[in-house]
């Protein structure tokens, strides 16, 4: 460690360059500027053992370099192995809340692995350019053993030190450096005027030295985005030192962050505490605008995310063996390459857009071809007149499912054990498939439409041929045990020797569609068979009356206006819910900016109501509203146009036996440009605070944002699962927008904000450019929009009223897949899976760790709650980190196969279990 005279101040200068992996250049662009870039750096390395090299916090830029420079990993990794080349502690620098709280978890966990491959990582949670940070980053941190954050971005006004004590809602906290004077860049031009060194560096000390007044070494970030250190960098810096008198004067030092950190306190004690997420505008710009740029890639993101951790992974350790190990690997390195902060933003180019939005798509068929490999070894011991059911959630359960069954009659559902299921009735499946007139010369034509015995995408179950009536008929079931050859009916042809024109006759068995509702094992499955005859009643059925839905829980009615008021038994009352407000948005895909002469169009120019469906299990409407909203944004009028697009929203408004909420289905075809669309629903009561779901905590926000820097304090939020505010939930299916708006009595969730161009040089809320102004014409979202909510009433505090049972219900539907046994394969009974039992105890992640299960769970409530985990065959259970490493209460103490926890609040647990 260098001595410094007493007087001298010292800058510890970190060499480093902020990688975008892609940004307003797709990936493989900036990638041929990353292998220069490291080229260039790895050479002067070798060459000047004085050099030091910070890679930006991220192990995807070693991967991605190696990738085409593989004959340089060994001079790397020595480099790394000899602390002058600070490599993770991430896989990729991420957006906090546009990934699940799991995703963050396998990004530091996949980071850490990666870079200790390399021989060692860089031992702080490096978060330099995040646009905020998520209330529990500090307990996770702390989790996976690093004593230390670095950040910039959304750090509340109250801070006055360059260190404080962040602190996650369960009163974990992590010692944090605020990179104040400047963020990542604070040293950046330092050495670009050999001559100006120690004017510039007497400048940087000085802007940093009022957030170190105890005159310990201040860190400098000399480093920008895509960027690398000057040639002479430590020439110049000795050169500097040589000329500083031997009193008084700014030495400067080379480190690496991990070298500066190194020599900073652990402790927290004595810091100013901050607590839970840091989504402050006072320091820096956070651009929350990324929110709701390019939504529908929001939407896609969750749907992979939900793919791979709850469907795919939990099913593979359960119920299959290591088969699926390497899709699932493939899977997360996917999903945690696109939750980089310029990647699923949405705040880059179009091309970068296409790329994140086709590796989204990979990840997500990926777990969907794990699901379906456990399904079908699942399925094959369900004969094929009956179908499977799997449940995701760790919670015996009851979900209504759609299936196609034989028969047109009345049917009910039966279990292996005779409980018989409520099943409705929804649509007749089409018997007649063909009837057509072909010349006889053509018959052989036809007969190659038969592939083995599948026609028309079902098995043939018999045929016959009529030469007097020129007619050739098959009969064809989805699943078939009949022998059939192809061969037989061109025999049967020949023989008949066909003249003239023929009618050939393709007739499927009577099938119909019904939804049912099954109850399936926690994590599990069971077996129905469709039967001849009455369903019982569900409980709490659907009825429709007086233009209302009801289920004895809650009453639902289509208004005039398009929207609808919501009634529950105890008395609580929702009017106007539904409501959509277009509005003008001159803004950029980082911030959102109202025109000055805006237009609102709130009122539909007509409206129709259809009722679909009238119970007993399902009852839905759907309502037609009819719109002109302004074809596109006027920025020299700083208002809309007058031209207009005529614009039709479809709302499905379902209600469900059983359920305590309604279902809002909200689609329509976008042909607007530069304008935001919002859904509102008024709440029951006023609200000075919204409760919002997401990455391991439901936060409490206000009704304002902290501002300062320059950009305006716009108080829209994020929202995973949920937000709640003043008795009303509405349950997401995928990261959202929201504010609490009317003076607390609405919540309006944003839909769409199409907007084309990437970033604004002169913006209305935004005192500096957040990247280049260029347009980014896909960034309209332009065509169909479908997006589905939940909307839950409720007495009392959000937390006490099974708002999370309802998100985990409303988000994870059953999984149905038709049995392919033989019709005598005895109808299997239930197989039971992981039960996790605790109120507002929540299940993250379900996987195989080298024999044993691995559990993480979360208690999203404020308050300590017990919880047990319950799995058949368990032997032992002990408590592990974040990284699977043995932690805490070690051994647990198995009863009848389940374990008991009390987790204390906001508490993120892991454990492993052996079966």
């Amino acid at each position: 460690m260098s001595v410094t005279q007493p007087g001298t101040e010292e800058l510890v200068i970190v060499p480093h360059t902020h990688w975008d992996r892609e940004w307003y250049l797709p990936f493989q662009q900036f990638r041929l500027q990353l292998i220069g870039l490291l080229d260039e750096v790895l050479e002067r390395m070798g060459n000047d053992s004085r050099q030091r090299f910070t890679l930006d916090g991220q192990a995807v830029a070693v991967d991605d370099y190696l990738e085409v420079r593989p004959d340089r990993r060994e001079q790397l990794a020595a480099l790394v192995a000899a602390g002058r080349l600070a490599v993770g502690p991430w896989q990729i620098l991420l957006d906090e809340f546009l990934c699940s709280g799991e995703n963050i978890v396998r990004n530091l966990e996949l980071g850490l692995r990666r870079s200790r491959q390399l021989g060692g990582s860089l031992p702080v949670g490096y978060l330099p350019d995040m646009f905020g940070h998520c209330a529990q980053m500090p307990q996770i941190l702390r989790g996976a053993g690093l004593e230390h954050a670095c950040v910039w971005r959304g750090v509340p006004a109250s801070v006055d030190s360059h260190v404080f004590a962040w602190t996650a809602p369960d009163g974990t906290a992590v010692r944090t450096e605020y990179l104040a004077a400047g963020g990542y860049g604070s040293a950046a031009g330092l050495f670009d005027d050999p001559e100006r060194v120690a004017e510039r560096a007497g400048a940087i000390a000085e802007a940093l030295r009022a957030w170190r007044p105890d005159g310990s070494p201040m860190l400098a970030m000399y480093g920008s985005d895509h960027t690398a250190p000057a040639a002479d960098l430590a020439d110049l810096l000795e050169r500097h030192n040589r000329r500083q008198p031997p009193e008084g004067g700014t030495r400067l030092r080379l480190a690496t962050l991990a070298e500066y950190f190194a020599a900073q306190p652990t402790d927290t004690a004595g810091l100013r505490a901050v607590h839970g997420e840091l989504r402050s505008h006072a320091r820096a710009n956070i651009l929350p605008g990324v929110l709701s740029a390019r939504a529908p890639l929001k939407q896609a993101m969750a749907r992979a995310e939900r793919a791979v951790e709850r469907y795919a992974e939990p099913s593979a350790a359960l119920w299959l063996d290591d088969a699926a190990q390497r899709f699932l690997e493939m899977a997360w390195h996917r999903l945690i390459e696109v939750s980089c902060h310029d990647s699923v933003t949405g705040c880059g180019c179009d091309e970068t857009a296409q790329q994140v939005a086709a590796r989204i798509a990979e990840a997500e068929q990926l777990g969907l071809a794990v699901r379906d490999m456990v399904g079908k070894r699942l399925a094959a011991q369900v004969p094929h007149d009956a179908h499977l059911l799997c449940n995701p959630t760790p919670a015996l359960r009851t979900d209504l499912v759609e299936l196609e069954v034989a028969g047109d009659g009345p049917v009910h559902l039966a279990t292996a054990d005779g409980t018989v299921l409520p099943a409705q009735r929804t649509t007749p499946a089409p018997t007649l498939l063909a009837d057509d007139t072909v010349p006889a010369g053509r018959l052989p034509t036809v007969l190659a439409r038969v592939h083995g015995n599948e026609l028309y995408g079902q098995e043939i179950t018999s045929w016959h041929l009529d030469p007097a009536e020129r007619l050739l008929h098959f009969t064809v079931a989805r699943r078939s045990e009949a022998g059939f050859d192809v061969a037989e009916v061109r025999d049967a042809l020949s023989a008949a020797r066909p003249e003239g024109d023929w009618r050939v006759v393709i007739e499927a068995e009577p099938r119909q569609r019904i939804v049912a509702a099954v109850p399936a094992p926690a994590l599990g499955h069971t077996a129905v068979r469709a039967a001849p005859g009455a369903a019982p009643e569900p409980a709490h059925p659907v009825r429709a009356a007086d233009g209302a839905l009801t289920n004895g829980l809650l009453t639902v009615e289509p208004a005039e206006d398009g929207t609808c008021t919501m009634r529950t038994a105890d008395g609580l009352e929702l009017t106007g819910v539904g409501r959509v407000v277009d509005g003008g948005d001159l803004g950029d895909t980082y911030n959102y900016a109202p025109p000055r002469h805006d237009v609102l169009v709130d009122r539909p120019t007509g409206v129709t109501v259809r009722r679909l469906a009238e119970g007993p299990l399902l009852g839905a409407y759907e309502i037609e509203r009819r719109y002109a909203w302004p074809a596109a944004g006027d920025v020299a009028a700083d208002g809309r146009t007058a031209a207009t697009e005529p614009t039709t929203v479809l709302t499905r408004v379902e209600l469900r036996a059983g359920e305590r909420f309604v279902r809002l289905h909200v689609s329509f075809d976008n042909r607007s440009e530069d304008h935001r669309v919002r859904l509102h629903v008024p709440l029951p009561r006023r609200a000075g605070t919204s409760h919002a779901e997401g990455q391991f905590a439901v936060v409490e926000r206000g009704l304002t944002a902290e501002g300062g820097f320059g950009e305006e304090p716009l108080p829209t939020f994020p929202a995973a699962a949920f937000v709640a505010a003043g008795g009303a939930a509405v349950l997401l299916e995928h990261a959202t927008e929201y504010e609490l708006v009317a003076e607390g009595g609405e919540l309006a969730l944003t839909l769409l904000r199409p907007t084309g161009m990437m970033s604004r040089n002169r913006h209305v809320w935004r005192d500096e450019p957040a990247g280049g102004e260029f347009a980014t014409p896909q960034a309209q979202c332009r065509g169909p929009r479908t997006v589905t909510f939940g909307v839950l009433p409720y007495p009392g505090e959000w937390h006490e009223s099974g708002v999370h049972a309802a998100a985990e219900s409303f988000r994870h539907p059953f999984t149905a897949l038709p049995g392919t046994a033989t019709a005598a394969t005895p109808l299997p009974g239930a197989g039971h899976g992981l039960t996790l039992a605790g109120e507002g105890v929540v299940l993250s992640a379900v996987r195989e760790r080298e024999g044993r299960l691995e559990v993480r769970v979360v208690a999203e409530v404020p308050h300590p709650v017990p919880a047990r985990l319950a799995l058949p065959g368990l032997r032992s259970a002990r408590r592990c980190d974040l990284l699977g490493r043995p932690a805490g209460q070690g051994e647990l103490s198995v009863e009848d196969e389940s374990v008991a926890v009390r987790l204390r609040p906001w508490e993120i647990a892991t454990f492993l279990l052996e079966r």
